[in-house]
């Protein structure tokens, strides 16, 4: 009875509690957002950020800090955001109780019931900003190769969102290609959101990347 009564932020801040130190359970719960009752309209979605988070994965920047080797503070607080937006709004979607506690879940609530590939850039990106403006202290704390890449995430983040929500401005000329070339369910998104071909998988960098 006790889990019936909690609202839906209740429910998600319990759920990224529940994965915070397991990686491996934080991707699955990642997964478990695009599921829905009796849709499959939003698994397509699932690919980019699961793909993404899998990188994440791969360089163990998720890693509790008391693992060898520990994780980043930055990337996981980032990923924590993303998570629990994302469970909020299920919960809210699927009659739990309350108002969406932030833009950015009301964005994603957006996205769950009308799966498009503008809102699913919409609600994500809102989830990626907001995490960045919030831990700008931790990625002070990050060496000067780390920051470097994580902006450059940022702009790649932004740059897919363009070429679905402003094609002209992403890609001028070619605008119409743009849209197909942005959207997630595709996998094209992948070559704007993988950084594997260009930053080694080890965390922390060091001042040795040229």
């Amino acid at each position: 009875m006790a889990d019936v009564a909690r609202s839906a932020v209740e429910i998600a801040s319990a759920q990224v509690d529940r994965v915070r130190d397991d990686p491996d359970e934080r991707l699955e719960l990642l997964r478990r957002t695009y599921r829905t009752p009796a849709r499959r309209t939003h698994l397509p979605y699932r690919r980019a950020a699961s793909a993404f988070m899998g990188w994440q994965l791969h360089r163990q920047l998720l890693n509790p800090p008391h693992a060898s080797p520990g994780g980043s503070s930055w990337w996981r607080a980032v990923n924590e955001r993303l998570l629990h937006d994302g469970c909020e709004a299920r919960a809210l979607a699927f009659g739990r109780a309350g108002d969406p506690s932030s833009p950015s879940v009301t964005a994603t609530l957006t996205f769950i019931r009308e799966p498009t590939a503008r809102n699913w850039y919409r609600a994500h990106n809102l989830s990626i900003v907001s995490a960045y403006l919030e831990n700008e202290d931790l990625a002070w704390r990050e060496d000067r190769v780390e920051r470097f890449f994580i902006n450059l995430v940022l702009v790649r983040v932004l740059y897919a969102h363009a070429l679905v929500a402003a094609p002209r401005i992403a890609l001028g000329w070619l605008a119409p290609v743009a849209p197909a070339l942005g959207d997630p369910r595709l996998g094209m998104t992948a070559i704007f959101l993988s950084l594997s071909r260009v930053l080694p998988d080890r965390y922390p960098l060091g001042e040795d990347v040229h």
